[in-house]
């Protein structure tokens, strides 16, 4: 029991979820993009707001889903390790929901027409996360510190903005929403914490 409540059930599950999508993608010659892509016509003109989640679930190549899977299973496995499956599946998706409900109002306030697609937002929530726990918890990651988790964000956010045709307000969106959902666990946590050793 306690080896399966150590497992990374829940980063597997969606790394597997993802894969198996872009295979379905491939196989399909691209029609299922068609009913995920993230664009602020469908979702706010066709009220098909399902595309908020399901794109989180799409790539468009290879390197683009292995960038964001090699990510998730590593971070998502000990932070999900650290936290439970529950918190962290909750944290996961919030955070991508965040993130691209960020990118619909910058695509709307620039009018941009473009979709976007992928699950950076999530996996930037979980660095958010990271840097809630390592900045409010009370518990302490081995090796992990604040200045090595701003500075893996800032390299990771440089990158994205100086590349191209990367949606970097999912990015931002989701990053902030993980640090703001990991503080709210993190207060949660430390209260329960405090309340076992008061006697």
């Amino acid at each position: 029991m306690k080896r399966l409540k150590q497992a990374p059930l829940v980063s597997v599950t969606l790394v597997c979820m993802n894969v198996i999508i872009y295979i379905l993608c491939v196989v399909t010659r691209g029609m299922l993009y068609e009913e995920g892509i993230l664009d602020a016509e469908s979702v706010i003109y066709g009220k098909e707001y399902g595309r908020i989640l399901w794109a989180m679930f799409f790539h468009a190549d290879t390197s683009h889903l292995f960038n964001n899977m090699l990510i998730l299973f590593f971070l998502g496995a000990m932070l999900e390790k650290e936290i439970g499956h529950i918190w962290f599946g909750v944290l996961y998706f919030f955070s991508g929901i965040g993130g691209n409900i960020l990118s619909l109002i910058m695509k709307v306030v620039h009018n941009d027409p473009a979709g976007s697609l992928g699950a950076s937002g999530a996996v930037f929530g979980l660095d958010g996360v990271l840097l809630a726990i390592v900045i409010l918890s009370n518990r302490r990651m081995e090796s992990v510190t604040p200045v090595r988790v701003i500075l893996m964000i800032v390299l990771s956010l440089y990158s994205g903005f100086t590349g191209g045709n990367v949606d970097n307000a999912a990015h931002v969106g989701g990053l902030i929403c993980g640090f703001l959902l990991g503080g709210i666990m993190c207060i949660v946590q430390n209260r329960k914490d405090r309340r076992t050793y008061e006697y």
